[in-house]
């Protein structure tokens, strides 16, 4: 994930700190555990051609939209040229080949218009065409939405997932993680103790125990809650505290996609 007041050159959820702190640091899956194959299927893996050389690695996560789109977090889009990106629709394991995985190139980047670089201001959301369909191969699905400003109650439970850091020394997972976290209500989450005038309402707070949080790679990707019968993505990872993820009452900061339902339809009907 990404800091909160400039935008730091980490990959991955960036970490915000509070006002009176100056650091920024990245975000992963920490106290999570391995997803079980075949579940969260419209999560995907962006990955990065960092030299052009055509060897790509894990940066962020994301969503799975439709057949040509994904969404992910606007600081994840570290290049404007969408050549040096790919998507791994199906994956599991980023060391094995396991045939499950759709490797597909990057047609256009569309980063949202008020996206200024700056994590306090929010709209921290893109999407991004591929240059070929992901197909259902029984390891992929489309990404289920909420209603336009849906809103969840406090301590709703949802989950995390995603191949971040696991701990302060930057351990990084092969196989997807996943981990519980409850919703922090933004009346709570803009509270001093939390955190405070950066919580915004188009942002949803989740976990602050200090020991579940998201972390460096996880940023981009989804915040599943299941509700109204479905697993529907209600945010897009986007930072967590500087220094150790996991702070107690600084809990994992996403975009709210209730609050951008209207944008995203607009840019993924072509």
């Amino acid at each position: 994930m990404i800091w909160l007041v400039a935008f730091l050159s980490c990959i991955g959820l960036i970490c915000a700190k509070p006002p009176s702190i100056n650091e920024v640091d990245n975000s992963r899956v920490i106290g999570g555990q391995n997803a079980a194959p075949k579940t969260w299927k419209w999560q995907v893996s962006l990955q990065l051609d960092s030299y052009g050389e055509g060897f790509f690695s894990h940066i962020c996560g994301g969503s799975l939209l439709n057949s040509y789109h994904i969404m992910t977090a606007a600081h994840c889009i570290l290049s404007s040229n969408p050549r040096q990106y790919r998507v791994v629709a199906g994956e599991y394991d980023l060391e094995k080949d396991e045939g499950s995985e759709q490797f597909i190139h990057v047609e256009k980047i569309i980063v949202h218009p008020g996206w200024t670089g700056d994590l306090g201001i929010g709209n921290d959301i893109a999407v991004l065409k591929l240059v070929e369909p992901v197909y259902d191969n029984g390891y992929t699905e489309f990404a289920r939405l909420p209603y336009a400003h849906q809103t969840l109650p406090n301590g709703f439970t949802c989950y995390i997932t995603g191949w971040g850091s696991m701990d302060y020394w930057g351990t990084t997972p092969s196989v997807l993680q996943v981990a519980p976290l409850p919703v922090v209500e933004h009346s709570i989450c803009s509270t001093p103790e939390w955190w405070g005038s950066i919580a915004r309402e188009t942002m949803v707070c989740a976990g602050g125990d200090g020991v579940v949080s998201g972390c460096q790679g996880d940023s981009g990707g989804p915040l599943s809650c299941f509700i109204d019968g479905a697993w529907r993505v209600h945010g897009i990872a986007s930072f967590v505290a500087a220094g150790m993820c996991n702070q107690y009452q600084k809990p994992t900061v996403f975009t709210r996609v209730s609050s951008f339902i209207d944008w995203i339809y607009s840019v993924s009907r072509h």
